[in-house]
């Protein structure tokens, strides 16, 4: 494949259509999902500017993915939080704390896998999802935890109970979010049992 430094590049023309200029070859936002799902690094430009819409392009998958599939990433109290730290005090700090949380997720995440193979054994349908869900629900709360820590450095207010409680809540709102998917997933596998 063609590449510059190392990286695929990826045209975006007026027109909206993605071309990828290692397979030359059109592709879709759905086609750029699987490259990232395997790792494969591109850079989209905007074909007559050549300025780099990478961050913009990703976005949009994000979005599409958050659309379609019915099974969302990010709890709606997530999104408030995010938003709220548009134009804050801490909206350089935010990008460098969730870069830092999912790659800590990543590397945690095969452990998890094991995990819940070993909970569920050959028979997962008829395994209770408990350990699971204690997995999910401490790592949530350990980033919640690291997340409260960090702001805490750089915003002495949020130390007091006044700005503690809607973090609280926020947590508790994501953490009854995931119990609720779980169970939901294991109705799932019940009903095909």
């Amino acid at each position: 494949m063609a590449k510059n430094d190392g990286q695929i590049i990826i045209k975006k023309y007026a027109n909206r259509r993605l071309y990828n200029t290692g397979t030359s070859t059109y592709v879709t936002l759905d086609d750029l999902a699987v490259m990232v799902k395997k790792g494969e690094d591109f850079t989209v430009q905007d074909a007559k500017s050549g300025e780099d819409i990478t961050h913009s392009v990703l976005t949009q998958i994000i979005f599409e993915q958050e659309s379609k599939t019915g099974n969302t990433l990010l709890p709606i109290s997530f999104l408030r939080q995010l938003i709220s730290y548009y134009g804050d005090q801490m909206q350089m700090v935010v990008p460098s704390y969730l870069e830092h949380s999912m790659k800590a997720f990543t590397e945690q995440q095969s452990q998890m896998r094991e995990q819940i193979t070993r909970a569920f054994g050959d028979t997962p349908l008829t395994k209770n999802l408990q350990m699971p869900m204690q997995l999910v629900e401490e790592q949530v709360r350990r980033n919640t935890e690291m997340f409260h820590k960090a702001m805490q450095m750089f915003s002495p207010f949020m130390n007091t109970p006044q700005a503690k409680e809607p973090a609280r809540k926020a947590e508790a709102r994501d953490i009854d979010e995931l119990k609720e998917q779980l169970r939901a997933l294991q109705t799932k596998l019940d009903n095909l049992g």
